[in-house]
């Protein structure tokens, strides 16, 4: 707090005034003092970060970066999972990750999975956006039975739809009884076709997350720019593609992101309706489950741990690129206190 000076029109000297807060009463401190003031301004400040920020830093070192840096550890060594690493292999764990075929074969499918991923689901989710986006009779009930396959668990949804697609399972014998029986098929097994039944269950359980993001984000785009677009003649495949899709874009590529992670890390639907060896012969083993396969059935959990670095090597590779060349235009301005100094 600082006192305003003014002028006695009687005397004409300078006479305290009317006390006020603000950026003029550090101004009117000597210059030791305003050093200590900003000081402790810039304390407290640290203060109060270190407070909001420190639990969350604490959990994110405790859980995320200390487990990788012991999984880089145990990964120079051949260690079967108790008692300490002693058996040093260096670089052979990685070397061997590298060149065996197996790996190679559970990169492709990693890699078919995300493309795959990428080009069902988005389209599709736009559409039925766009759909849903309308004033339709229905349209809440729709929204929530499309919604609600991606909250059961994967659990259910691995074991229910690996119960219905086998040779004898509720899919083949709708198909018997509907008179279809020529489509009757190894969905499971066949590694022509297991790649995509995946898929399909894929597409089944997460397509509602995606349509969900791509509603809040047409629902963010102004009314106005529609109603000017009509106006002026444009008709409603020209307002899609020159307004709707432009403005929906920041949406879709930060769920393609989140794709694109998830597909990387693909795990838990593969394992329970495949399972860790059925997988590899079916051509639906990806990265996550070559690391079980190799790491914990096989009792060699050194191997396992350098398959996972290698794992995160990969998605933090991918997720560092894709950001510095798809989402660099969404996160340019995003911090702006620095670029306004």
């Amino acid at each position: 707090m600082s006192d305003t000076l003014g002028t006695d029109p009687a005397t004409g000297r300078q006479s305290q005034g009317t006390p006020r807060v603000g950026g003029a009463a550090v101004a009117a401190l000597p210059t030791s003092a305003r050093a200590a003031a900003r000081r402790r301004g810039r304390a407290k400040m640290r203060l109060e970060i270190a407070l909001l920020s420190g639990p969350a830093i604490i959990m994110f070192l405790a859980f995320v970066i200390f487990p990788i840096a012991l999984a880089a550890y145990y990964g120079f060594y051949r260690w079967h999972g108790y008692g300490p690493p002693t058996d040093w292999v260096g670089l052979n764990n990685y070397k061997l990750i590298l060149t065996d075929p197996a790996f190679h074969e559970v990169l492709w499918h990693t890699g078919l999975v995300l493309v795959l991923s990428l080009v069902i689901q988005g389209p599709l989710a736009v559409v039925l956006a766009l759909l849903l986006n309308q004033k339709i009779r229905g349209r809440s009930v729709i929204r929530v039975l499309i919604f609600a396959p991606y909250i059961i668990s994967e659990v259910i949804v691995g074991t229910g739809w690996g119960l219905m697609l086998q040779s004898s399972g509720a899919v083949n014998d709708l198909l018997h009884h509907l008179g279809l029986g020529f489509l009757q098929a190894e969905w499971l097994s066949n590694s022509k076709l297991a790649i995509w039944t995946l898929m399909a269950i894929i597409t089944w359980k997460y397509i509602g997350f995606a349509v969900i993001l791509m509603l809040a984000g047409l629902q963010s785009i102004p009314d106005e720019l529609f109603e000017a677009a009509q106006i002026d003649g444009a008709s409603y495949w020209q307002i899609q593609r020159r307004i709707t899709l432009p403005l929906l874009a920041p949406t879709i590529r930060i769920w393609a992101f989140l794709s694109i992670i998830g597909s990387l890390q693909l795990f838990d639907l593969v394992y329970i309706i495949w399972g860790p060896y059925v997988a590899s012969t079916a051509g639906t083993s990806t990265m996550a489950i070559y690391m079980v396969a190799q790491g914990r059935n096989a009792g060699n959990y050194g191997y396992g741990s350098a398959i996972a670095v290698v794992m995160f090597l990969i998605s933090l590779v991918v997720a560092l690129i894709y950001q510095r060349f798809v989402l660099r235009r969404d996160l340019q301005g995003a911090v702006t206190e620095g670029a306004n100094r």
